[in-house]
């Protein structure tokens, strides 16, 4: 029998290839089995399997850059993670599908999943915040909000120069296709002529210039200095802690640079909340603490969080497995699937409930 996480992959094969800038290739990924397509929401990822060269494999994360409208294929937009020095390797997955992987070749891939998602439900202006390859949730969204919404729409992008710049021509038509979307690129190495509209890094002042007072809904992607920084920006001009949602892949950073409050991508209630009729606990037998379950909490590490704690977490999918701890007593419900299946005796905070009150080794 085949593991839990082997079962849940699908092979995919590739159907194009696309450079898109000097680091930057897109690939479009269709089921060979076009059942084991499925519809997926703005700013969800697909997590592959990479050959390690050791007969082996390890899993990555690529967010979908295409429209959710567009059915039967997956679009990822990867950038060659090249090594600075021969001391440091090759980005091991992103190099392998740069220069190995071709139209015709088949992949496999776990479906989409993922906590980072635009939220149709709300009327408020939206902020599209990128760095980098982190445009790729960014154009996704931005292709929901030109076509079935009409919120104001601010896509805010930085990267090094026009040279690595990416999917450019295709945030321009989303954002001619309807009036309400403005686009605001910043290189920070800018050459004459590049068709930026300003340079260095994107500043508090820049983004004073760019946003009325309102109360938006910001979303942010990119490499964590530059999160960090724009978070910094952001609540200095501001804006609430709960309207800024975020996404990146690797372990969890801190926001602020001394060390302060974690931007969750579904943030936690701001203070512990009355305990839910059931008379569930959450025990923490190493720290000896007890919590009265809110029964409104996303998941035990949102609630968890929204009582000052710190738990590790990465993805908040059920895929890094970061948020793994020992489960000394009781039963949880798996509202999301982990990747791996979980012995009884484990339990991933992100993606479960309690059904009994629960003994954590915390």
């Amino acid at each position: 029998m085949p593991d839990a996480a082997v079962s849940r992959f699908r092979p995919f094969e590739v159907v194009s290839k696309t450079r898109e800038s000097a680091t930057i290739t897109s690939f479009r990924l269709a089921p060979l089995d076009r059942g084991h397509w499925r519809p997926f929401e703005a700013g969800q990822f697909l997590t592959l399997r990479i050959p390690d060269g050791k007969g082996g494999h390890v899993l990555r994360n690529y967010t979908v850059s295409s429209s959710p409208r567009e059915e039967g294929v997956y679009r990822i937009t990867v950038k060659r993670e090249a090594a600075p020095s021969n001391d440091v390797p090759q980005g091991l997955s992103s190099c392998w599908l740069h220069d190995a992987i071709e139209p015709g070749a088949v992949i496999d891939i776990d479906l989409p999943r993922g906590g980072f998602r635009l939220d149709t439900a709300s009327t408020r202006p939206v902020v599209l915040l990128s760095g980098g390859v982190g445009l790729t949730p960014m154009v996704s969204m931005l292709d929901m909000l030109a076509r079935d919404s009409e919120r104001p729409v601010w896509f805010i992008h930085a990267c090094d120069s026009a040279e690595v710049h990416a999917l450019r021509d295709e945030v321009e038509a989303l954002a001619a296709s309807r009036p309400g979307i403005s686009v605001h690129v910043c290189y920070r190495f800018a050459g004459e002529g590049d068709p930026c509209h300003s340079t260095g890094f994107l500043s508090r002042a820049t983004l004073q210039s760019l946003l009325p007072l309102d109360d938006y809904d910001i979303y942010m992607c990119g490499p964590p200095p530059f999160m960090q920084a724009l978070y910094g920006i952001l609540t200095g001009l501001g804006v609430r802690k709960e309207r800024i949602a975020y996404e990146f892949f690797g372990p969890a950073s801190l926001l602020t640079a001394e060390g302060g409050t974690v931007v969750e991508k579904t943030p936690p209630t701001a203070a512990p909340v009355a305990a839910d009729k059931t008379g569930l606990q959450i025990v923490l037998e190493k720290s000896g603490r007890s919590f009265a379950w809110d029964g409104a909490s996303d998941s035990i590490l949102a609630f968890l969080e929204a009582q000052g704690m710190e738990p590790a977490f990465s993805c908040r999918a059920g895929v890094c497995g970061t948020c793994e701890q020992r489960l000394v007593s009781g039963e949880v419900d798996y509202f999301e699937e982990p990747l791996d299946e979980m012995p009884d005796d484990r339990v991933l905070l992100c993606c479960t409930r309690p059904t009994s009150t629960i003994v954590l080794d915390l």
